[in-house]
């Protein structure tokens, strides 16, 4: 695959989308704008974020980018979808073999919107700022606008199927689409360039463009690092999530996931198609007994955008089907049994259940409409008050290590899956937890909530895995750059 293009395109984009959103952010915020006269929530949703993130300029610096790639990664992902047949219709793509527009903007200026997609209201808008009967936003081409609300509700439609892809946390999100979208240099366009359709056969594409969006975003916490700046939370991603080259996939992947399969079914045609698996030597005795597909179970716990579990995906097809299961079932059968990861980045982990997901997609092409959710579990930071463990521990159990275990997630963001969980304790608190109610008071359900995802959190890091596989974040920090010991 040819990165240098992919490369000159994320970069530029991210650049290009923060100022545009930063602009739209400064037009919907003025006195008096449109939105807040229409809008009051979201605009009122939207100063409280750049309030909780700091405030002032820095708070809309950070909304900005946050927003920046919300865009960047659904205009990349619905890219992939059209050039894939996945879509019905281009959300972001011209129509097949035609240049220009997206296809569903083509179609609404002939008075074809699909009303599963585009509600009510929306859909009389759009008709409007199109047939010339509705006026713009001020500064907003009418087209511009109309395209944007339906990008919105595709957005939205999809939402059903990959939440993790087109999450529905922000509505402000939707408010700061750049104004220049339709523009033949916007970002939009250029995705369609670069992003061809054979580009698009490999949903790998997809990684490379996560890493190359945030390399600069990598430059300048490694020139903190010269300073002598720690590294938190915030800059570790950044630092760590470096693209494995494929070979190395396969070469990790064929001789963990295929070498225990292989162990198991010496007579499987596997190794056929496993081109840096290395037999073993000898006649080896001791290794993990598979006996169906179903148990060998995989764990990246640094999954990244997903790499390594997609190949491990590629793989686990093959033994379904040599072990004579109906094609159309594998893909919901590998996602619901075999394959889970686990990640820090809250980026990285919907770009490596989006990854798998297509994957998915590409083997039954029906899949997508009743989709199984892939099991990656981004790792939240979560701790409580005394107030709130008060409620959670048992009244004859040992206090300490209860307290410890509810708080394990604290730092979760910088720690992530060196966290390791108590096996019986993580039982014994999953039967007491479902015996707790909150009693009627807000605070307390938001604590069980929480609770809930702790366990979550906790059951996917227990050891039990058939294999662990991962390239793991190493950076080379100086010492004591991470945390004091």
């Amino acid at each position: 695959m040819n990165t240098a293009s992919l490369k000159s395109f994320a970069t530029s984009a991210r650049t290009a989308l923060i100022r545009e959103v930063s602009a739209r952010m400064t037009a919907v915020l003025a006195q008096g704008s449109p939105e807040r006269v229409e809008q009051p929530r979201v605009v009122a949703e939207l100063e409280g974020a750049i309030s909780a993130s700091g405030g002032n300029e820095k708070g809309k610096e950070h909304v900005a980018d946050r927003v920046a790639y919300t865009w960047f990664n659904r205009i990349i992902a619905l890219r992939f979808m059209d050039a894939n047949g996945y879509t019905g219709v281009g959300i972001v793509s011209p129509a097949a073999d035609q240049v220009g527009q997206p296809e569903v903007l083509a179609a609404a200026k002939r008075g074809h919107v699909d009303g599963d997609v585009v509600k009510g209201a929306n859909a009389a808008t759009v008709a409007g700022l199109l047939n010339g009967t509705r006026q713009p936003r001020s500064g907003v081409d009418a087209q511009a606008e109309a395209y944007s609300l339906l990008l919105s509700a595709y957005c939205r439609y999809w939402n059903r199927a990959m939440p993790f892809m087109f999450e529905r946390k922000e509505d402000f999100t939707e408010l700061l689409i750049p104004a220049n979208i339709l523009a033949e240099d916007s970002v939009l366009s250029r995705a369609v360039t670069v992003l061809t359709e054979e580009v698009c056969q490999d949903v790998e594409v997809i990684g490379w463009l996560y890493q190359f969006y945030i390399s600069e975003r990598k430059d300048e916490v490694f020139a903190g690092f010269k300073k002598n700046k720690r590294a938190g939370a915030d800059e570790i991603p950044a630092a760590t999530q470096l693209f494995t080259p494929h070979w190395i996939v396969k070469y990790l992947v064929e001789n963990s996931v295929g070498r225990l399969w292989m162990l198991n079914h010496p007579e499987s045609r596997l190794v056929d198609q496993m081109d840096y698996y290395i037999a073993p030597a000898g006649e080896e005795s001791n290794f993990l007994k598979i006996t169906k597909p179903e148990e060998l179970t995989v764990i990246d716990p640094a999954c990244g955008s997903g790499h390594m579990l997609t190949y491990a995906f590629d793989l686990l097809y093959a033994i379904y089907e040599e072990e004579g299961y109906t094609p159309s079932q594998i893909p919901g059968l590998i996602l619901t049994n075999n394959l889970y990861g686990t990640e820090i980045d809250p980026r990285a982990g919907a770009l490596a259940a989006f990854a798998l997901t297509m994957r998915a997609g590409a083997k039954r092409k029906l899949f997508l409409r009743n989709p199984v959710e892939p099991s990656i579990c981004v790792l939240e930071p979560i701790s409580f008050s005394a107030d709130e463990l008060s409620h959670l521990v048992h009244e004859d159990g040992d206090l300490r290590a209860e307290e410890a275990f509810w708080n394990q997630f604290a730092e979760a963001d910088t720690v992530g899956a060196l966290i390791q969980p108590d096996p019986n304790l993580t039982d014994r608190l999953a039967h007491h937890l479902a015996t707790l109610g909150d009693e009627g008071d807000i605070l307390r359900a938001d604590a069980l909530g929480l609770a809930q995802q702790v366990l979550r959190q906790a059951e996917i890091l227990l050891p039990g895995y058939s294999v662990v596989i991962a390239n793991p974040p190493i950076p080379r920090y100086e010492e004591d750059v991470l945390w004091p010991v």
